[in-house]
């Protein structure tokens, strides 16, 4: 791997965890001697790179700095090509336009050299299948979810009974064949996944509710791994809760 290329994944791999990354890691993803991520750091921090940490503890970028958005490698390419297909095949209608904009869009900025990982990838989604239609607007789902808006939904269970719900909405969870909407559910005072394709009616509220979107995500991936964490589920306990969520146990024993 040339230097520059080395020094960009240092900065890409402390980009995206939330933890100090030592150079141990560091040096064994990049498949180099730990001597020369810390003569990389040293010359990043040169740089005025806002590294911070020391050996033995492990360092951490500061937010706010960044680099160039589409100094993309062949296998990011790829990967987020890979991603938008199958965005492409089964999100909603306004989410496949945006995701096959997405792919137009990188394969006219990249370089000419990396375009065809683009246009022409090696890896591809499987085509959808028997994808249940939605019986709301998911594009006003995803506003909702960003504005924090309250939703007043009509529903009907696996066992065909109907009821009234005022959800506060932070996620929608996308699986092969269905699609559920994560939320706070003010009747049962508790989290609940609404599969989209069994909402009978939808009204979009302009009422905000008192919590933050990511605040909810985070209590409600708290209590995903702790009730699953009880359940012996041990070697799952640090997954994230998208990893558990699943139609079935989304709707069982609950109303």
């Amino acid at each position: 791997m040339r230097r520059a290329d080395r020094l960009f994944q240092i900065i890409q791999v402390l980009r995206r965890s939330r933890r100090p990354v030592t150079a141990d890691a560091m040096a064994a993803e990049l498949e180099t001697s730990k001597r020369t991520i810390y003569r990389d750091i040293a010359d990043l921090m040169g740089q005025r790179v806002p590294i911070r940490g020391e050996a033995g503890v492990g360092y951490v970028l500061d937010g706010g700095f960044d680099l160039p958005p589409l100094m993309l490698t062949p296998d990011e390419i790829e990967a987020a090509v890979l991603g938008a297909q199958w965005v492409a095949g089964r999100g909603d209608p306004a989410l496949a336009r945006a995701a096959l904009d997405l792919i137009a869009k990188i394969g006219a900025a990249v370089p000419e050299r990396l375009r065809p990982f683009a246009l022409e990838p090696a890896a591809r989604a499987a085509p959808r299948w028997n994808i249940a239609p939605d019986g709301l607007d998911m594009a006003l789902v995803r506003h909702a979810i960003r504005g924090g808006r309250k939703i007043a939904l009509t529903y009907r269970d696996e066992q065909e009974r109907v009821s009234e719900r005022i959800v506060w909405p932070f996620a929608v969870g996308y699986h092969e064949t269905v699609r559920l909407l994560v939320a706070w559910c003010e009747l049962r005072t508790d989290f609940r996944s609404f599969r989209t394709d069994r909402v009978t009616g939808a009204e979009f509220l302009e009422a905000r509710y008192p919590e933050r979107p990511a605040t909810l995500r985070a209590r409600w991936r708290k209590a995903m791994n702790e009730k699953y964490a009880a359940m012996g589920e041990r070697g799952e306990r640090e997954a994230p809760g998208w990893n558990r969520l699943s139609p079935e146990r989304s709707e069982r024993g609950r109303g």
